[in-house]
């Protein structure tokens, strides 16, 4: 149905399990495309370690430009229509992709790909606490959440056997489930709008957002290249640094700004924000660090490395499972603090036991557990926490500031592992790699402090 939706839908549930199809292939395709990266360096030839990195990075940044203003889009259009739109531009994107000739067009694909994302997800996300009664919406948040983990635990292995075919499958594998979700989308959604409709955001300030972010990760990764002294490694931080605080100036001016920074007044959503960042950098280091080690450092195919990194990627899928259930009766802050904690020993641990010599089941075992229960941990909580520190008419634009939050973190965290690790990674490159993402779990555990107690929900 069209307009504005009331209340509750009468079967909250099968408008969740579309949702999650597009939730699921959207972070389905983050681990995937992980596994995938040593075969695509193999496949382009002449291309470095830094320039295939803005396979990832142009998704995340392009995805963290364009969340604020797609989430704004979906309230005012509609979640529904805003779901059906981005989960059809990325499957279509997904195509591209796939059929890539080289690495800028395939660079082009997913910044389109991230456009989809990010219309999807948002509204995705509004979809679901629109249809689910107040209070069962932490429930369901978490297990929205959950979905998200569980496609990434699938990740590993999936791409590790479509890897060994070509990398192209690790987008066409989209194809299918974009479809279905789409299909089922029309008939099992309802539609659901901001009551206070509202104007489409400053599209200049999200300019400046983009280019910021694009620019810092620019001069992150090229400064081992440039020099970090260097006049253009200098001026794409100057630039970044002058762009930000003109994006900054736009949101605090504008009519209609990028991100609405009173939703930041909000301690609770604020801190969870800036915990997400952190966390979500120090997370995807992680995942492209270890894929890397394994393959040039244990010498294992792109199915070992899937298999490999597997354990991790499960137990953070059962973990958000889990938490997804009960997290309303939990500790919000505790539970952050012990879960980045965890994350930062299962690193230590790496730190300590790994070798140039092959251990897998008592070296990197024991630290792919503690990582991945940690991340099981904190990704659900950190999301319900976020989303229920905002008024129901903005549940689309607060999901997409934290989404915003993540995948900056994402595009600096992979930005920053290989600047740290080059374009001929050593195991002293992956020691200061190990080093460099414990110190930001910590962080993100006292970052997680700030969490304060709602006056009603998630506990503290």
């Amino acid at each position: 149905m069209d307009g504005q939706q009331t209340g509750p839908t009468p079967n909250p549930w099968a408008s969740f399990w579309v949702v999650a199809g597009g939730v699921f292939v959207v972070y389905l395709d983050v681990l995937i495309v992980n596994v995938a990266f040593p075969s695509m360096l193999h496949s382009f030839a002449g291309v470095t370690l830094a320039h295939l990195s803005w396979v990832l990075n142009a998704y995340a940044i392009g995805f963290a430009a364009l969340l604020v203003p797609a989430g704004r889009l979906a309230d005012r259009i509609g979640r529904k229509r805003g779901f059906l739109v981005g989960m059809g531009t990325f499957t279509l994107a997904s195509i591209a992709c796939g059929a890539a000739p080289n690495v800028g067009l395939l660079i082009a694909a997913r910044v389109v790909q991230s456009a989809g994302a990010a219309i999807m997800i948002p509204s995705s996300l509004a979809l679901l606490l629109a249809s689910f009664p107040p209070h069962k919406r932490v429930s369901a948040i978490g297990s929205w959440a959950a979905i998200a983990a569980f496609a990434a635990a699938l990740g590993p292995s999936v791409g590790g056997v479509l890897v060994e075919s070509t990398w192209r499958w690790v987008f066409l594998v989209n194809i299918p489930i974009g479809i279905a979700a789409i299909v089922a989308g029309r008939r099992i959604l309802h539609e659901s709008k901001d009551p206070a409709g509202g104007r489409i955001p400053d599209l200049v300030g999200i300019a400046l957002l983009g280019v910021s972010v694009a620019l810092l990760v620019l001069g992150i990764v090229q400064g081992p290249e440039w020099g970090w002294m260097s006049g253009r490694v200098l001026g794409a931080f100057a630039v970044a640094l002058v762009l930000g605080a003109g994006f900054l100036a736009r949101c605090v001016t504008h009519d209609v700004p990028a991100i609405e920074l009173d939703l930041l007044r909000s301690r609770r959503f604020s801190a969870a924000n800036v915990a997400s960042l952190v966390f979500t950098g120090a997370m995807s280091g992680m995942i492209i660090a270890s894929i890397l080690f394994v393959q040039d450092i244990w010498h294992y195919s792109p199915v070992q490395a899937g298999l490999g990194i597997a354990p991790g990627a499960v137990l953070a899928g059962l973990g958000s499972v889990v938490i997804g259930r009960i997290g309303v009766r939990l500790p919000a802050r505790e539970v952050c603090v012990a879960g980045s904690v965890l994350f930062a020993v299962g690193l230590a641990w790496w730190l300590w036991r790994l070798t140039a010599e092959r251990h897998y089941l008592r070296d990197m075992l024991p630290g792919s557990v503690l990582t991945g229960f940690g991340i099981g941990l904190v990704q659900p909580v950190m999301t319900a926490v976020a989303a229920t520190s905002v008024p129901p008419a903005r549940f689309a634009t607060g999901g997409a500031v934290l989404n915003v939050a993540r995948q900056i973190g994402t595009a600096l965290g992979i930005a920053l592992v290989v600047a740290i690790l080059g374009n001929t990674p050593t195991f002293d490159h992956f020691a200061t790699g190990w080093v460099t993402l414990i110190g930001a779990g910590l962080l993100t555990a006292v970052a997680s402090l700030w969490i304060s107690v709602p006056k009603s929900g998630m506990s503290s």
